[in-house]
């Protein structure tokens, strides 16, 4: 094991870095988690990975040790969001996602869902996360996020997801739930997809809970240093 490898992140800050593992095979996933575990905690499966892998996907990180982030954006009528989100809860996934366009009653019965699922699996009380506004959508007006950040509220979630920039506006409104915020990427790296986007040191200081990173180290040339360059800049 190089040098850089053995250097990782403490057990608390992991714990608030999520891996997210956008790859269509669960081989490569695993892949990945396993090379970049010194430096994150979460595992983020999305529609990608569960597409392709389903429940496997989950219960193989779950063996690794990392807490998973099932990123769905579940967005249904809440019949059929709450239930699916019972089934989730289940499974022991640790944070789930549920967009926060579908309203009060969509979101309550996931939020309820999930809860119920893990309970009667005999499982602690998991993450129900509402989603404001997709980190690549640049056109969104001013007072969207804030509305939805009400709507989640109301439906008593447990946290929110937001882009970088509107970190410190959501932590104002809900100052007691957990803030996650995808899309982060260092000073100078690219963008790609995403419009809504800071570098992890400033959406931390902003007052994220947690940081999803993906492309940022999952696509570069070496993988275990840009980890250790993320860790380094955040500690700094």
């Amino acid at each position: 094991m190089t040098e850089v490898a053995e250097t990782g992140a403490g057990e608390e800050l992991k714990s608030r870095l999520a891996l997210a593992l956008d790859v269509d095979d669960v081989v490569a996933a695993l892949r990945l988690a396993r090379e970049l575990q010194p430096w994150f905690g979460v595992a983020k499966v999305g529609l990608e990975l569960f597409t392709a892998a389903g429940p496997e996907a989950i219960g193989s990180l779950q063996g690794l040790g990392y807490d998973v982030f099932l990123d769905l954006k579940l967005h249904d009528i809440p019949t059929t969001v709450g239930r699916a989100a019972a089934v989730v809860g289940a499974y022991g996934v640790r944070y789930l996602t549920l967009h926060a366009m579908g309203g009060v009653p969509m979101l309550r019965a996931g939020m309820e869902g999930f809860h119920r699922g893990a309970a009667r699996a005999g499982l602690e009380r998991p993450t129900a996360l509402a989603v404001t506004v997709l980190t690549s959508d640049a056109d969104a007006p001013p007072h969207i996020v804030p509305k939805r950040v009400q709507v989640a509220l109301e439906a008593g979630c447990d946290g929110l997801v937001c882009g970088a920039p509107d970190v410190a506006d959501v932590r104002q409104l809900a100052p007691r739930l957990t803030v996650v915020v995808p899309g982060t990427r260092p000073a100078g790296a690219d963008t790609h997809d995403q419009a809504r986007t800071d570098t992890p040191g400033a959406a931390l200081a902003a007052g994220a809970d947690m940081l999803v990173v993906g492309r940022a180290v999952t696509a570069a040339p070496d993988r275990p240093a840009a980890a250790q360059s993320l860790v380094a800049d955040l500690r700094a």
